[in-house]
């Protein structure tokens, strides 16, 4: 095994890796040296571990590749290649069970080749089954090989391993100058382990075991010789584990034992909430896989469930993220919402800390558990580089005890709010105007600081990168909501004071964004203010987020959706971060020009609260279309902004995460949207407010909505564009349809 790396001195070395460290430092950027659609990737993940499979069931090691099993940002399996008489088997189907628990790839062999060039052995003879799931930090896999042939017939059957042990960064496209070191591996009959020490002096391991006995185990490959008469099947089980464990039970038995496990855990986690079901199949298969991807993603904290934002580069606890997709599936399962704002609160920023960019009350952006991060080698071991984390942290605490009255636990996390809303006035007003804005406080923290983050993503109308503080359209908008979200909570604690206090900032709020953000001109809300207070005058989605939080004044509305709905804006499949006639357009762009689905759920919902449902159905449509010509029926986290065309499906983006929590999300997200759903739990009521559908649902039926303590049944029915609600309720809650 390798030893460290150690220093280059070699100038062209050095060059690049200034450049690279430049690039780092700015926008820690992902390089597209391979596209993941391409490798059609199989996810799996439980806790604070996941792995990327390409459709065989192989991890290919090499540069650009993400593939293997990753634990607490290091990846802990860099290679695994299945062979049969040293050859790769023949794909035949991959899929993942509907829950996400299982992935089974079926194989067959290929032409064996005899010495003399004559096919020994044809073809599809010889079926092999990989069942393989991810449970509490470690892959079980079982091997079902199954002669199909009519003679008896033999054959090696090899599996061949590495772990490289890097951080998440160094595959992401960082480089670094030293790493650690990798140990002598263990190898004993029926197992190896692999083991490396970081920098940061933490011994990190790899555990492979097999059963039955390898004739041959090495520290790369195990070999199995297998004999079958015709019909006869036999198994090998593997056992890829990130922590090294003593068993006492054989390997076979554990593999039953933690899937019964797995399939138990994910089964309470997808009857937790509401179940959606519809006339239409494909959409059914949209939403199932969606609800599924954000159990998968979810992890178990000692303060609820807690979504990390996506795989492979986000497999993390995150703020901002977590926010949005537990305000999107608020309606669908609270207890999100409770876990995200229990973990957020009690890891609140106390103190300052510049290069973790730390203000006291500022809500997370990121936590990262790596070597690097542990280093300081990258900023994010607890990273607060998020402009808009803490007013989110607040909308979302207004918004759950609307949705729930849970008044209770919102008492619990009190101080925490007033820390929230203290940080919004002495350190995110940076200048006293009443807006709040952004400056990282090291030149190692984000340039950027809202959801878009890329270092060009924030520009003036002739493209030239604006100047810091800048203060967001958005984040005004989620100031705004937090206000709002503070009048209703201190109204519920009974401090009249107060909440009258937040209801004329709301209001003030309300008038001073007008004046400086809406452009007569544009015709909507300009993306922006630099540190100079000068607009930058781009058409970006951003306004949407405006229409979202109730920031803008009714009359500003229908401008507002009109824009966003323009060819320029609008490609078909949903709405551009920046119009194409933007100086910085570019459909293939991270944040200039692509299609992120939660930001198109999130100016759904904006369209739907100022009374624009048909706009919002578009967006609807377009995005449900998009997922149909996606592998899984998965949205990914954004794909490429050209233009939608008959008969074709929309451009991936070559290194898009997939799943990503906020994506999938956006289609439960966009089902409020349509409906108008609000709910009054304190009268235990559910609203459905000028209720529309989109067209390509004739019904769709909400099972188990939970409302207080009570559950109750929606069905909705597309009646020549009218919808019809039915309900299924008790005496503890009801229904009111406004029209």
């Amino acid at each position: 095994m390798a030893s460290s790396v150690q220093p280059q001195t070699d100038d062209r070395m050095k060059a690049g890796l200034e450049q690279s460290l430049s690039q780092m430092n700015t926008q820690f950027f992902i390089p597209a040296t391979a596209s993941l659609h391409e490798r059609r990737p199989r996810t799996l993940k439980h806790g604070d571990s996941f792995a990327v499979f390409d459709h065989s069931g192989d991890a290919i090691s090499g540069p650009g590749s993400p593939e293997g099993l990753y634990h607490r940002d290091t990846r802990h399996l860099s290679h695994l290649f299945l062979t049969v008489n040293g050859q790769r088997p023949i794909l035949l189907s991959s899929s993942l069970r509907d829950d996400n628990t299982m992935l089974t790839c079926d194989l067959a062999n290929p032409d064996f080749i005899g010495p003399d060039g004559a096919v020994e052995v044809e073809h599809d003879l010889i079926h092999l089954r990989r069942s393989r799931f991810l449970w509490k930090s470690a892959v079980y896999e079982r091997i079902t090989i199954r002669n199909f042939d009519k003679q008896a017939r033999g054959m090696t059957v090899g599996i061949g391993f590495d772990a490289d042990f890097r951080d998440l960064f160094e595959i992401r496209g960082t480089v670094r100058l030293r790493r650690g070191t990798m140990l002598e591996p263990e190898i004993q009959a029926d197992t190896v382990c692999l083991r490396y020490r970081g920098r940061d002096e933490l011994e990190r391991v790899t555990q492979i075991e097999f059963d039955p006995l390898p004739q041959s185990l090495t520290a790369g490959e195990a070999l199995f010789d297998i004999a079958l008469s015709p019909g006869e099947r036999c198994a090998i089980f593997m056992r890829i584990g990130c922590i090294a464990e003593q068993a006492e039970e054989e390997l076979p038995k554990r593999f039953l034992k933690s899937l019964r496990e797995a399939m138990q855990g994910s089964r309470q986690a997808l009857t937790r909430g509401a179940s959606i079901r519809s006339s239409n199949q494909l959409f059914n298969e949209v939403t199932r896989r969606a609800v599924a991807d954000i159990a998968m993603l979810s992890t178990d904290t000692e303060y609820g469930p807690y979504p990390y934002a996506g795989i492979p580069w986000f497999s993390t606890i995150f703020g901002r993220d977590a926010i949005i997709t537990a305000i999107q599936t608020l309606w669908l399962d609270p207890a999100i919402s409770r876990g995200v704002l229990g973990y957020l609160a009690a890891h609140q920023a106390t103190g300052f800390d510049p290069a973790a960019d730390a203000e006291p009350g500022k809500i997370l952006h990121e936590v990262r558990h790596g070597e690097m991060a542990e280093l300081g080698e990258v900023p994010f071991r607890h990273y607060y580089g998020s402009i808009d984390s803490t007013p989110l942290f607040v909308m979302l605490a207004g918004a759950y005890l609307e949705r729930t009255d849970d008044l209770s636990f919102l008492r619990t996390i009190r101080d925490h709010i007033d820390a929230a809303l203290n940080w919004i006035d002495a350190y995110g007003d940076r200048d006293g105007d009443g807006f709040v804005e952004y400056g990282r406080l090291t030149d190692e923290g984000l340039v950027n600081q809202g959801w878009k983050d890329s270092h060009d993503s924030i520009f003036h109308a002739d493209g030239t990168i604006a100047q810091g503080p800048i203060a967001l359209a958005e984040v005004q908008a989620y100031v705004f909501g937090a206000w709002n979200a503070a009048a209703l909570i201190f109204g519920r604690l009974g401090d009249a004071e107060r909440a009258e206090h937040y209801r004329e900032r709301a209001q003030w709020m309300r008038e001073a964004f007008d004046t400086a953000f809406f452009d007569e001109a544009l015709g909507t809300y300009v993306l922006a203010l630099d540190g100079q207070k000068r607009p930058c005058r781009v058409r970006s989605s951003n306004a949407g987020h405006v229409l979202f939080a109730g920031l803008a004044r009714k009359d500003r509305a229908a401008d507002v959706v009109r824009s966003l709905m323009a060819p320029a804006s609008f490609s078909g499949w949903g709405i551009r971060t920046i119009a194409s006639t933007e100086a910085r357009y570019n459909p293939m762009s991270y944040h200039n020009g692509s299609i992120w689905p939660h930001d198109n759920a999130l100016i759904a919902a904006g369209f739907s609260r100022y009374g624009h449902r048909q706009e919002a159905a578009r967006i609807f449509e377009g995005l449900f279309a998009a997922a149909t010509y996606v592998d899984q029926m998965r949205l990914p986290e954004l794909f490429c902004g050209f233009p939608r065309r008959r008969s074709q499906g929309p451009t991936f983006y070559p290194v898009a995460c997939s799943p990503q929590a906020w994506s999938a999300a956006a289609p439960l997200f966009l089902i409020q949207a349509s409906l108008g759903l609000r709910f009054d739990t304190d009268a235990h009521q559910v609203r459905l407010i000028e209720p529309t559908l989109p067209g390509f649902l004739d019904t769709l039926t909400l099972r188990g909505l939970p409302v207080g303590e009570a559950k109750i049944d929606i069905e909705c029915v597309n009646m020549a564009g009218n919808v019809v609600v039915k309900s299924s309720h008790g005496a503890d809650a009801r229904v009111l349809v406004l029209t």
